[in-house]
């Protein structure tokens, strides 16, 4: 069984299928995934579409979707009995539902470590009854886990093995039309890109005016994203004159621009891996905010600015 909630998760989960494959034949696959996962083989039952939410408010205008969703991934585990579940990033659904899994005498491992080192570092203990073994991407992060049961491997970050890969390939042309390249990456759930957006092409109209022959391509992650930029976009008053939207080609942006405006998230640490200088970007509903502020532990927001431990990207 694997489970992943959203298009990044949906992507580290092949790379994982498609690793367990070469190992192991005549391996089977189901849970939650995405359009990566199903290539590889895996039957899902909802698609990373329907999971990818973000912000108290939305989770609470959804609960019913997400508790009937886990209880159906609990009594699906109890009928298929896999030899094994994996949770892939996720945590706000995945750590519930990998507790309700190993109640049933199913191992567990958890793949891209939750950050629960930066904002609930009373789950650790938690997590560690429910949880067999947890697979890190960043090397500090077995450390916040030394004082309990829980083994934990550093396994590596994936984006390094595929940016070393892409980087061997030709330059895809894409439509700049300018001296000055900006990418914008504005996230792939709705609720990033109808709060991002609008911001960032202002931002943008801005940097118009201020730099000469200064162009804009916007990163969409699939049609539904293409399509729901391209309908802020019309609406949108305040918007940059040299601006397309491109869909799939996100990495190809990111490695021909000279700057970037990133959705905070794993794209701030593949617009780092491929050197491209960036401004980390968030906007979170006011209630989230409130709510979430007084738990965060750590100094910076952003990954890149995390690992470092100061500010590089502002």
């Amino acid at each position: 069984m694997i489970i992943a909630g959203e298009h990044s998760g949906d992507m580290r989960a092949a790379e994982v299928i498609a690793a367990v494959n070469r190992i192991v034949s005549g391996t089977t696959w189901f849970g939650i995934g995405g359009p990566q996962m199903r290539l590889q083989g895996v039957e899902t039952r909802h698609d990373v579409e329907e999971m990818a939410v973000m912000g108290i408010g939305e989770v609470l205008r959804r609960y019913s979707f997400f508790r009937d969703t886990l209880e159906e991934m609990v009594t699906w585990a109890q009928k298929r009995q896999p030899d094994m579940a994996i949770f892939v990033d996720y945590p706000g659904f995945n750590l519930r539902l990998a507790k309700r899994i190993h109640a049933l005498g199913i191992k567990t491992v958890y793949y891209i470590c939750p950050q629960v080192w930066a904002w609930h570092r009373g789950r650790i203990p938690k997590m560690a009854q429910y949880i067999d073994h947890m697979l890190s991407i960043f090397p500090f992060e077995a450390e916040h886990f030394k004082n309990t049961d829980l083994p934990v491997t550093y396994v590596g970050h994936p984006l390094l093995d595929s940016i070393e890969a892409s980087s061997a390939l030709p330059e895809y042309r894409l439509p700049w039309n300018a001296i000055h390249r900006v990418a914008i990456l504005p996230g792939s759930r709705k609720q990033e890109i109808a709060r991002l957006l609008p911001v960032m092409l202002k931002a943008g109209k801005i940097l118009q005016t201020s730099i000469q022959d200064c162009g804009f391509l916007v990163a969409a992650a699939g049609s539904q994203q293409e399509n729901q930029i391209a309908s802020i976009m019309k609406e949108t008053s305040e918007i940059p004159q040299k601006i397309k939207i491109i869909k799939d080609h996100t990495r190809d942006i990111i490695a021909q621009a000279d700057a970037a405006m990133v959705c905070s998230g794993t794209a701030t640490v593949e617009t780092a891996l491929l050197q491209c200088p960036m401004a980390v970007c968030y906007r979170a509903h006011p209630i989230t905010y409130f709510l979430v502020r007084p738990f965060i532990r750590v100094p910076h927001i952003g990954m890149v600015n995390i690992i470092a431990g100061k500010e590089i990207c502002p």
